[in-house]
């Protein structure tokens, strides 16, 4: 009797493990299906708030539906397309070390080139007739009429030359002294600001010109005009200035401790007002020292190129003087996303695939910034298209992508 009750507990016993063992079978299986599943997931590129576990189509717009896993559909990646990428012209690279230094902003001036400027002066003594350019600021070329001038002066001379023409003419043949006095009155003409063509007309015409036209001897832009129409001037008087903006100056005010950060013959970038996304560079030509406002100052000079001549003279500018410092982990500014939250980056994960990561920054240029944390060399970023990819996640999770994060 004893033995069939021991024998039917054991039966019971052995059912029940057999029972709580398929019971355990059946929930691990089920376990590792939701896992299964949870890594199955599928989303639409467009609408990545729609989340099914088996493929299909968007039922917002659609599309496709594409495989994701499941911290890419609740996370703060963003998975575009192929058009989606060429349409934003977002590119990517590699993070890498680079060299980067601190960059010191000094306020400018841009000013004429006092090497080619032009100063016009009148050859002779006589009564400006016209004036062919009446105002300051214009392009002129070489060659351009300046000015009409009558002169008493020019017009002996003129005699003096057509009656030494018509002795060698006349007795140059028997007596060679007559050529070098027709070269001596040429010559004078020339000296006297005449041009070899206006001489050519006069040996045509053989009449003397009683108003002489006066020619600019160099292209430029007009600064200063010192007379007016039927004024009597002066042998030597000044008339016009003409400055060739083709080379000008960057004139910057250093203290006396910045000067030993930038030498003769250095490059700085210059950013011209109006003109700022296109820096010029500018070569260190000239340190000047200077007493102003009881203070002692260095006036630093840089010649610009201006060959286009869009920048002209007393433009403001600034002058970007880099100092060179130790490599860095350095990626450039367009990749650096800056809002309330802080500072982040968007590292590719996978294949068009990129995320958000907060990033602590160092030292800036105007092209690298220094990352001192939140990136490791080899990972590639977001560089252009940056702001496009956080203007998408915002309006596709409906929120910051960094809120709650704190670095």
């Amino acid at each position: 009797m004893k033995i069939s009750v021991i024998s039917i507990l054991a039966g019971s016993l052995l059912a029940l493990s057999c029972f709580t063992g398929q019971k355990n079978d059946d929930h691990a299986g089920h376990a590792h299906e939701a896992v299964a599943s949870a890594k199955q997931m599928y989303t639409c590129p467009m609408h990545p708030q729609v989340i099914q576990h088996e493929p299909g189509s968007c039922p917002v717009c659609g599309m496709d539906l594409v495989k994701v896993n499941a911290a890419q559909a609740q996370g703060n990646e963003l998975m575009l397309t192929d058009t989606q990428i060429k349409l934003a012209n977002i590119t990517s690279q590699k993070v890498s070390t680079k060299s980067i230094g601190q960059t010191r902003v000094f306020n400018a001036r841009l000013t004429e080139n006092e090497e080619l400027t032009q100063v016009i002066s009148s050859r002779a003594g006589g009564r400006v007739e016209k004036l062919f350019v009446k105002e300051t600021g214009r392009a002129i070329r070489a060659g351009e009429p300046l000015y009409e001038l009558y002169s008493e002066a020019l017009l002996t001379l003129q005699r003096e030359y057509l009656l030494a023409k018509e002795q060698y003419e006349t007795l140059g043949k028997s007596e060679p002294r007559y050529a070098s006095f027709l070269k001596a009155a040429e010559k004078k003409l020339l000296l006297y600001g005449l041009t070899p063509k206006q001489i050519e007309g006069l040996n045509k015409t053989h009449t003397v010109q009683p108003r002489i036209t006066f020619v600019a001897p160099a292209g430029g832009v007009v600064s200063e005009i010192s007379v007016n129409e039927g004024q009597y001037i002066a042998e030597g008087a000044l008339l016009y200035r003409i400055i060739n903006i083709s080379k000008l100056w960057v004139e910057a005010e250093l203290y006396p401790g910045e000067s030993n950060l930038v030498r003769e013959g250095d490059l700085v970038q210059v950013l011209v007002s109006g003109f700022e996304s296109s820096p010029a560079t500018a070569e260190v030509t000239f340190f000047q020292p200077e007493f102003r406002a009881n203070s002692q100052i260095v006036v630093m000079r840089a010649e610009i190129n201006n060959a286009s001549n869009y920048f002209k003279p007393g433009m403001q500018a600034q002058v970007l003087v880099t100092q060179s410092g130790n490599p860095v982990i350095a990626i450039p500014v367009d990749a650096v996303i800056r809002d309330g939250t802080g500072t982040h980056v968007y590292v590719e994960t996978d294949q068009n695939t990129f995320v958000s990561r907060m990033v602590t920054t160092g030292m800036e240029d105007f092209d690298q910034v220094e990352i001192k944390e939140g990136l490791h060399e080899g990972e590639r970023i977001a560089v252009t298209g940056a702001y496009l990819l956080y203007s998408e996640i915002v309006l596709k999770k409906g929120t910051d992508p960094m809120a709650g994060h704190s670095h």
